[in-house]
């Protein structure tokens, strides 16, 4: 029985039509019964593509085989299988790869190094190739410009709610589109990229400049998130540009043409991260932590994700006790150069100790009544520097455990 809806859900944006893109989804019965779990996306003639990918050591082989076409820059089609992940299956999952692969190409009549691959679901089960190239031909067939809703859905696992965003950007004096999906519930702690997640632009970039606008991005937002600290075997983030709108040309590295572009693309990447946050598995809280005071960016961002991942943390905000200890405790474990007597930690807005003593006349209970919404923020001064950064979590509660203790069954 699908989980409820995540209280912290977030809406499907319109989600309008972007040139050079025809997606949709299918039911391939790979693993799940009566649902879609099979995405298909055909691209333009032209388009170029950027990703980056888990550094988790134990990949699956559609990571695999995406690193090494990725160099190529060239993309015709994206091909997305939801209920198994094809990790830690040997040969036979490369042999999968290489069907899907083959199966997609002759559809769009390119070369099989020009289709992406990407799976998530169960580990080490082998993949039913055949299920899924055959349900290929007919849902090509019924690929359309605004599938977007469909194909979100296609690629859910966990994830109680799709999640998709868009934005318009300027480049020159001419609009260009970018609109993007993800999916990601449980194994969340980004090292690179998300779980899975597919950008989309009608841009005309070269792929050098796609892949450091996007690297930016995904280091300023999945790799900032963070719902257990499990590193997924499958992370995925594709950029695909398709070449369609019309503005002047772009120089290899981008440059400041492509100022706006990066802003907005930012922004996508950004929504698309915390919508992954927001369904954490068995989340009923959006828990921002802001680190500031830390000797450097680096340090302050491993402090921030040293807060964000602390079951103890997370366990308190679920219960709503006001226990800044355990937020003191996880500074501490982080590694980097912290003072107990000049660090500072507020939640909501509330300072609760400072210079290694509980502030004065401090009163808990406003802290608690925050303690109790849906969205919380943590605040922690090192007093040490001017590094900053951010990092964004969920709570941790009864339903993670019920849904991971059943997840193969």
């Amino acid at each position: 029985m699908a989980a409820p809806r995540s209280p912290l859900a977030v809406d499907l944006p319109a989600l309008p039509p972007l040139a050079g893109v025809r997606l949709g989804a299918t039911a391939a019965g790979i693993r799940y019964q009566g649902r879609t779990d099979l995405v298909m996306a055909e691209l333009a003639a032209g388009t170029t593509v950027a990703g980056v990918f888990t550094r988790n050591r134990c990949p699956g082989a559609p990571v695999d085989w995406c690193r090494a076409i990725l160099p190529a820059g060239r993309a015709r089609a994206l091909v997305v299988n939801a209920g198994n992940a094809n990790v830690f299956t040997g040969r036979a999952g490369r042999t999968a790869v290489e069907a899907t692969a083959e199966a997609a190409a002759a559809l769009v009549d390119c070369a099989p190094q020009e289709v992406f691959l990407a799976s998530t679901g169960v580990i080490g089960e082998g993949l039913p190739h055949a299920r899924l190239t055959a349900a290929l031909p007919a849902l090509h067939t019924r690929l359309a410009p605004d599938g977007w809703e469909a194909a979100a859905r296609g690629i859910m696992t966990t994830d109680t709610f799709p999640k998709a965003a868009t934005r318009t950007a300027r480049i020159g004096g001419a609009e260009v589109r970018i609109t993007g999906i993800a999916k990601g519930s449980g194994m969340i702690a980004p090292d690179m990229a998300t779980m899975l997640c597919f950008v989309f632009t009608d841009a005309k970039l070269p792929a050098a400049a796609l892949q450091a606008a996007l690297k930016r991005g995904v280091d300023a937002s999945f790799n900032r998130t963070t719902v257990d600290s499990d590193t997924s075997t499958s992370d995925t983030v594709l950029l695909f540009a398709t070449g369609e709108a019309s503005h002047e040309p772009v120089p290899t590295q981008g440059g400041a043409m492509l100022r706006d572009f990066r802003r907005k693309l930012d922004e996508v990447l950004h929504d698309l991260a915390l919508a992954v946050v927001r369904d954490g598995e068995g989340a009923q809280k959006l828990v921002r932590i802001d680190v500031s005071g830390a000797v450097s960016t680096r340090s302050a961002h491993r402090i921030a994700m040293a807060i964000a991942n602390s079951p103890l943390v997370k366990t308190a905000i679920a219960g709503a006790d006001a226990n800044w200890g355990r937020i003191v405790m996880a500074v501490g474990k982080a590694g980097e150069p912290a003072d107990r007597d000049r660090l500072a930690v507020a939640v909501g807005g509330v300072w609760m100790a400072r210079d290694g003593s509980v502030v004065a006349g401090y009163d808990e209970a406003p802290v608690v009544a925050h303690m109790q919404g849906r969205e919380i923020a943590i605040a922690v001064d090192l007093g040490l520097g001017g590094g900053r950064a951010t990092a964004w979590t969920c709570d941790l509660t009864h339903g993670y455990i019920d849904i991971n203790g059943s997840y193969r069954s």
